[in-house]
């Protein structure tokens, strides 16, 4: 019997190869889910030093918000002041200035923005020098309109242009005997040239508005120059007639969309609205017919009217 039993505590407590792999196996998966946790456990928490640094760059961005929305709020209240006002031209007060020897406050009295301002100072101060009136033109920050209203003013210390204020009237009062009417309707760049203030680019922009226009039939018209300042305009428009060159009309009873629109005084709306006028009531029987689109005003119709025919 002892025997016996002994025989069943062996058959009972062996394993066969197989299930001693399992066994291993089963060990192996415990321990590694056991140990699985502390893997994935939280960090543990930071020193008092490392939670005081933390809560000072917290408070920081904080700070760092608040000032951003005041600034913000600031911005909104100053935007249209400040940035308009770089970059619209302005007009300022003419007067003669050499621009070597010309104050912040000088330039802000001829209408340059205090940013342009500084820029041409610290051109000066690092060994800039204007040596014509025309330099100005380099200053990047500073538009070609101002410089051409202000070059005419430029009297630089031992140049032509740096003669006294008495000298510059008896030589403007020469220089405007010398100067004949010009007719802007047949004129080129050379005579255009020939008047105060009229620079070549100046000049074909003017020839370049008239071709676009198809001439101009008033000499009031050249004011609309891209880029020339009023202040040139007023000294040259006693030397400019419109001659009575023949106009470049177009026919609107027959001209397309995109004919018209090509006018600087017309543009898509009113070429549009001509357009569909004439194909609901047929051709137009005069210019004046016109007038009868809703879109047309009396100003409209006064401006194009010499640059449109029925025929």
């Amino acid at each position: 019997m002892p025997f016996t039993n002994k025989k069943w505590w062996k058959d009972y407590f062996s394993f066969t190869k197989k299930e001693r792999v399992g066994i291993v196996v089963l060990l192996v998966t415990i321990v590694v889910v056991f140990l699985l946790p502390t893997f994935f456990s939280n960090p543990a928490p930071p020193d008092a030093a490392a939670a005081m640094d933390f809560k000072e760059q917290v408070a920081k961005l904080e700070t760092k918000k608040e000032a951003h929305s005041n600034y913000g709020s600031h911005y909104e209240k100053r935007d249209y002041h400040d940035f308009n006002t770089e970059k619209i031209s302005t007009q300022g007060e003419l007067f003669y200035f050499d621009p070597n020897t010309a104050t912040q406050l000088d330039w802000q009295r001829l209408g340059v923005t205090e940013k342009t301002s500084h820029i041409i100072l610290n051109y000066l101060s690092k060994g800039g020098k204007f040596r014509k009136p025309e330099d100005l033109l380099k200053i990047y920050s500073l538009k070609e309109a101002d410089a051409q209203r202000l070059i005419p003013y430029v009297r630089i210390a031992g140049t032509d242009e740096g003669k006294n204020d008495s000298h510059d009237d008896h030589v403007a009062t020469k220089f405007e005997k010398k100067i004949s009417i010009i007719d802007i309707n047949t004129a080129d760049t050379n005579l255009l040239k020939s008047l105060p203030g009229i620079g070549s680019k100046l000049a074909q922009r003017i020839i370049n508005f008239r071709d676009k226009l198809g001439g101009f039939y008033t000499a009031s018209q050249v004011a609309e120059t891209y880029g020339l300042p009023d202040s040139t305009f007023q000294k040259i428009n006693s030397y400019l007639t419109a001659g009575k060159a023949s106009m470049k009309q177009i026919n609107i009873n027959v001209a397309t969309v995109n004919e018209l629109k090509q006018h600087p005084y017309i543009g898509w709306k009113i070429a549009s609205a001509i357009v569909q006028y004439r194909s609901q009531h047929n051709e137009f029987q005069s210019i004046e017919d016109i007038l009868k689109i809703a879109l047309i005003s009396e100003n409209d119709y006064k401006k194009i009217s010499p640059y449109l025919s029925i025929k």
